[in-house]
C-alpha cells in the first residue's frame, strides 16, 4: 500500500525555487518580529538592569494601571484612532481616484512620468518632510508668514495653533502615501480584462459608467484586502510623521500626541520600561481584536475577500 504524501512536503518539493525565494523574507520576519515578542514579559515586570528582562521581579498589571492612571491613555488612544481613520478614508479615496485617472490617460510617456512623480514622495525621509513643514510654517521666516507679511497681513503662529495640526498632518500623510497606494490600485486596474471595456464601448457606455460598473467592482477585492491590512495598524501611529513633522512640540501635544510618541517620550524621560511595554502590548492587543472583527464582518458579507 502506497503511503500518502504529506501536502506541505509535496508542495515543498514541487516549488523548491519559490520557497527558496521566500526564505530570506521569512528569516527577516522571524528575527525582527517574532523573536522580539519575548520582550512582552516586560509589561508585567519591574525592569532593572541588574536582573535583566527575565530576571526582573513580576508586578502583574501594575504597569497597565500606571499607564491608564497617567491621564494620557484615553487622549493618545483617541488621537491614534481618529488620525488613522482620517488617513485611511482620505488616502484610500485619493489613491483610487488617482489610479483611475492614470489608467484613463492616453499618453504612455506622460503616464509613466506622472506615476513616478507621484511615487517619489514615498521615498522622502520624514526628517526632510519635517524640515520642509518647519520652513513653510515658521513664525519668523516661514514661507507662509513671509507671504502674509508681504501682503500687509498679520503672521500666523501655526506651531501654537492646535486646530491647524489635524489638517496639516492629514495633508502631509496624503502627500507621502498616496503615490504608493496609487501604484497598487493601478496594478489591479491594469489586470482587468480589456474585453470588458471593449464590450462596454460597443454598448455605448460612457467613461463614468465604465468606472462605476467595471473598474470599481473589479478592484473591490484589492480595496477590501488593503482595508483589512490598514485596520491592523489603526492603533499604531506613524511615529516618524508625528515626531518629525510636529517637532515634539509641547504646545500642540493634545492634538498630536499618539501612543507611539507618548511611549517614546516616556521611555526617554522616565526610563519606565515596564509602562512603555504595557502601552505597546495594549496597542497591539486592540489592533489584533480590530483585525479579527473586521475580517469577521467581511467574511459574513463577502467570504471570498476575507484574509482567513
Amino acid at each position: 500500500m502506497q503511503s500518502k504524501k504529506h501536502p506541505f512536503l509535496h508542495d515543498l518539493r514541487q516549488n523548491r525555487t519559490k520557497w527558496l525565494m521566500l526564505l530570506p523574507a521569512a528569516v527577516v520576519v522571524i528575527l525582527m518580529c517574532y523573536i522580539p515578542m519575548a520582550g512582552i514579559v516586560l509589561a508585567f515586570k519591574e525592569y532593572n538592569y541588574h536582573d535583566g528582562i527575565f530576571g526582573s521581579p513580576w508586578v502583574g498589571f501594575e504597569n497597565f494601571q500606571y499607564f491608564f492612571k497617567s491621564g494620557k491613555a484615553w487622549l493618545t488612544t483617541r488621537n491614534t484612532i481618529l488620525y488613522n481613520l482620517a488617513f485611511l478614508f482620505v488616502n484610500t479615496i485619493l489613491q483610487i481616484t488617482c489610479a483611475i485617472m492614470l489608467s484613463e490617460l492616453a499618453g504612455k510617456a506622460f503616464k509613466r512620468i506622472t506615476q513616478s512623480v507621484m511615487f517619489l514622495p514615498y521615498f522622502i525621509s520624514w526628517v526632510v518632510v519635517g524640515a520642509f513643514i518647519y520652513n513653510f510654517f515658521n513664525y519668523e521666516f516661514g514661507a507662509v508668514n513671509a507671504f502674509l507679511k508681504g501682503m500687509g497681513l498679520a503672521p500666523v503662529d501655526v506651531y501654537s495653533n492646535k486646530n491647524a495640526w489635524p489638517v496639516i498632518l492629514i495633508v502631509v500623510s496624503a502627500f507621502k502615501n498616496v503615490g504608493y497606494g496609487t501604484v497598487m490600485y493601478l496594478a489591479s486596474i491594469v489586470n482587468i480584462d480589456g474585453e470588458m471595456f471593449e464590450a462596454a464601448d460597443l454598448d455605448g457606455a460612457t467613461m463614468w459608467q465604465k468606472i462605476r460598473y467595471i473598474t470599481l467592482p473589479c478592484i473591490r477585492p484589492t480595496i477590501v484586502i488593503l482595508f483589512l491590512l490598514a485596520i491592523g495598524t489603526i492603533m499604531k501611529g506613524d511615529f516618524q510623521m508625528f515626531w518629525q513633522v510636529t517637532g515634539n512640540n509641547p504646545m500642540v501635544l493634545d492634538v498630536t500626541d499618539v501612543i507611539d510618541t507618548y511611549v517614546t517620550r516616556s521611555l526617554l524621560t522616565l526610563q519606565e520600561f515596564g509602562m512603555t511595554s504595557a502601552a505597546g502590548l495594549y496597542q497591539s492587543g486592540i489592533s489584533f481584536v480590530l483585525v479579527l472583527i473586521a475580517n469577521y464582518i467581511v467574511k459574513k458579507v463577502e467570504p471570498d475577500y476575507a484574509l482567513f
